[in-house]
């Protein structure tokens, strides 16, 4: 009979498995790398037990994960549903929700929509251009059409008899159009069509929701049997479930401040603020404390240091960040 491995072993293997989601968070994961972290679990009754603490904590991060949700504050966990002994061994929490995945193979669920972003999802992975974390990349794809991505973006390019057509699967998109009398270039976005012939536009797509700024010349929106007209220093948005609203002006400093390594946060809530900082910062900050998430933040943050965003969270509001392996920082 074999004795079963106590806390002393299986702490140092959650360290090593929270290294792999790491590797997993920041690179392209192939079937490859699936397949050794699931011999990694294998090794041993004590890798076999870290993995199942790990699905533990993971079911019950996605029932609170879902209260809040429910309740308007998406994003941010709090762990009231969580037993304290177990907050305690905190490297855990930041693992659960990858080895849950983790055990479903790459052809589950989880590999569409992963766990808290912690590694791409299928459909990303097939893009034909993608950034990683804090990467941005410029496209020349065709003499009249320039791209820049910025940081998590995953484009599609289809081909057509005329001008090419782009999927924006997620992320965010600068686009230079100079076609002329040539056929208009067609951005799809979600459920939503941009269409434009003159212009430079900054495009959106996150969890499905869509914003598109137009810095210069015009663009056309179309969603459904809706067509919106958006033109110079105005925004136009709409999501999978919702057609366009309004076009409103923007300041377009702002709207193109990621294209000069800068991330303008102008009034909103601090888990709003900690969402976007997640997308360029490698690891993944994590709220604790629901009054601390609805705090009310501005500022200009240098993409390239964001660790001076944790840092002012601390003096501004008297927060407390707990750092882990592999970036992750718990904030309460």
């Amino acid at each position: 009979m074999t004795d079963p491995p106590n806390e002393r072993e299986t702490v140092p293997l959650l360290d090593q498995a929270l290294e792999w989601i790491a590797h997993l968070k920041g690179g392209e994961p192939t079937r490859a790398d699936i397949e050794a972290l699931q011999a990694w679990r294998s090794q041993s009754p004590a890798h076999e037990q870290a993995f199942q603490s790990a699905l533990r904590l993971w079911r019950d991060m996605r029932a609170a994960s879902t209260e809040l949700a429910e309740k308007g504050t998406s994003g941010v966990v709090t762990f009231r549903h969580l037993n304290p002994a177990r907050v305690t061994l905190t490297r855990r929490v930041a693992i659960g929700g990858a080895l849950a995945a983790s055990a479903a193979g790459v052809a589950g669920y989880s590999a569409f929509q992963p766990p808290f972003g912690l590694w791409p999802s299928l459909r990303e992975l097939s893009a034909d251009y993608r950034t990683g974390k804090g990467e941005q990349r410029e496209v020349a794809l065709t003499r009249d059409v320039s791209l820049k991505l910025n940081t998590l973006t995953s484009i599609a390019v289809r081909a057509t008899s005329g001008m090419p057509q782009i999927e924006l699967i997620s992320g965010e998109v600068a686009v230079g159009v100079q076609t002329g009398t040539n056929a208009p270039l067609i951005v799809t976005a979600a459920t939503g069509r941009v269409t434009a012939a003159d212009a430079s536009l900054d495009i959106r797509c996150i969890d499905g929701t869509v914003s598109v700024a137009c810095l210069r010349g015009s663009a056309s929106i179309e969603w459904d049997s809706h067509r919106v007209q958006v033109s110079q220093n105005r925004q136009v948005s709409y999501s999978a479930r919702t057609g366009p609203d309004a076009p409103a002006a923007i300041d377009p400093a702002q709207a193109t401040a990621w294209e000069r390594g800068l991330l303008v946060i102008s009034n909103r809530s601090l888990a709003e603020a900690v969402e976007e900082v997640n997308r360029y910062r490698p690891g993944l900050i994590v709220i604790t404390n629901g009054d601390l998430a609805r705090r009310i933040v501005n500022g200009t943050f240098a993409i390239g240091r964001l660790d001076s965003f944790i840092a002012q969270v601390e003096q501004l509001f008297g927060a407390r960040a707990t750092d882990l392996p592999g970036g992750i920082v718990l904030l309460g």
